[in-house]
């Protein structure tokens, strides 16, 4: 039987300081935005360097870490899984958004 995975590994750099939310019931959130870059060679021969920004959020434990590790300008590994969520914004347009849960991170620099 095959088992399909949702899990992926990125290795970037944490682009805000996290936002750290404690909710009533006493869960907690950490929210962030990681970079990850990539160098291709254009045909002219020339590199170029692209960024792509990533929502990244933890709970629990994982978000209390991150409160007080996650700060701009550090490397990080992070491991989780891709969610999909759709919502209204403040017009009432429905919008989709994808992020990042962290099950693990781990400072590289």
């Amino acid at each position: 039987m095959n088992t399909l995975k949702n899990y992926i590994t990125l290795i970037g750099k944490i682009g805000t300081d996290a936002q750290y939310t404690k909710f009533d019931n006493g869960r907690s959130v950490a929210r962030f935005k990681l970079s990850t870059q990539k160098t291709e060679r254009k045909n002219d021969g020339k590199y170029m360097e692209t960024t792509q920004w990533h929502n990244v959020f933890a709970w629990g434990n994982l978000a209390e870490f991150i409160e007080h590790y996650a700060q701009k300008g550090k490397k990080v590994a992070i491991h989780g899984r891709i969610v999909n969520r759709t919502y209204l914004n403040p017009a009432g347009v429905k919008r989709n958004k994808t992020e990042i849960e962290i099950r693990n991170i781990i400072g590289l620099s």
